[in-house]
């Protein structure tokens, strides 16, 4: 392995730091499209049907879904993080980009189906401008927002916990926790943005583009909740 590849992007030349952030925003749009093409195959297949019958019909269908995805994304974590081996970060990578697809077909489904199918749109493009916003603010300033990751993991516990209990004894999480999440989600693009520019060594942008993803993912899915409350009003 290149010695230069585990320097992180601070210390790094100006030319591997550059090629380094190129990098790593291709494989996030990669990722994006993939998630897309995905989402697309699911909802347009049975498969779909039955991923969306299941969440909706069995009590606990959604808490073992979520149980799931939360096993695979560690796991797809531990692979992309692997410096040394390329192929096991483009499989970690790949394989979060398929969880993520199966956890969000029952909520696009609800979209599609059961909602208006152009809140798909706006809440991409919704997304998309405040990502570029938060990421810009990142870039422009250069500040470092390290200091907000004991913020996202108070606040990553407490929502998951409250998102188990509302499973559990069955109440309604309501727009304040889709405004509150929505803030969460900019807060991790936040985090995750500054350790692009600053913290993560310049031959593991398979893994930041990962993380990148999985706020963006987060972002949309609560922008979508919230958009399809707003339309049920």
């Amino acid at each position: 392995m290149n010695p230069a590849a585990t320097l992180t992007a601070a210390y790094a030349e100006a030319d591997a730091r550059a090629a380094f952030i190129r990098k790593t925003y291709a494989h996030l749009a990669g990722a994006l499209a993939l998630f897309a093409g995905l989402e697309y195959l699911l909802i347009t297949s049975p498969l779909g049907e039955q991923i969306a019958g299941f969440v909706f019909s069995a009590r606990y269908g959604f808490l073992m879904l979520l149980g799931g995805f939360i096993l695979t994304g560690w796991l797809a974590r531990g692979f992309a993080q692997r410096i040394d081996s390329p192929a096991a970060q483009y499989a970690g990578l790949i394989l979060y980009v398929l969880a993520q697809a199966v956890i969000f077909v029952p909520l696009i489904y609800m979209a599609v189906f059961y909602s208006s199918p152009d809140l798909l749109q706006n809440a991409a493009l919704l997304t998309g401008f405040l990502f570029a916003g938060l990421s810009a603010v990142c870039f422009i300033t250069r500040k470092d927002f390290s200091f907000l990751r004991g913020i996202l993991a108070i606040g990553g516990m407490v929502a998951l916990g409250l998102i188990v209990c509302s499973i559990l004894f069955g109440f309604t999480l309501g727009l304040a926790f889709s405004a509150g999440m929505i803030l969460l989600a900019c807060t991790a693009i936040l985090y995750d943005t500054s350790k692009v520019i600053h913290h993560y060594p310049v031959g593991s942008h398979v893994a930041a583009s990962l993380e990148l993803f999985a706020s963006v993912a987060l972002l949309f899915w609560y922008v979508l909740r919230l958009l399809m409350s707003l339309n049920r009003r």
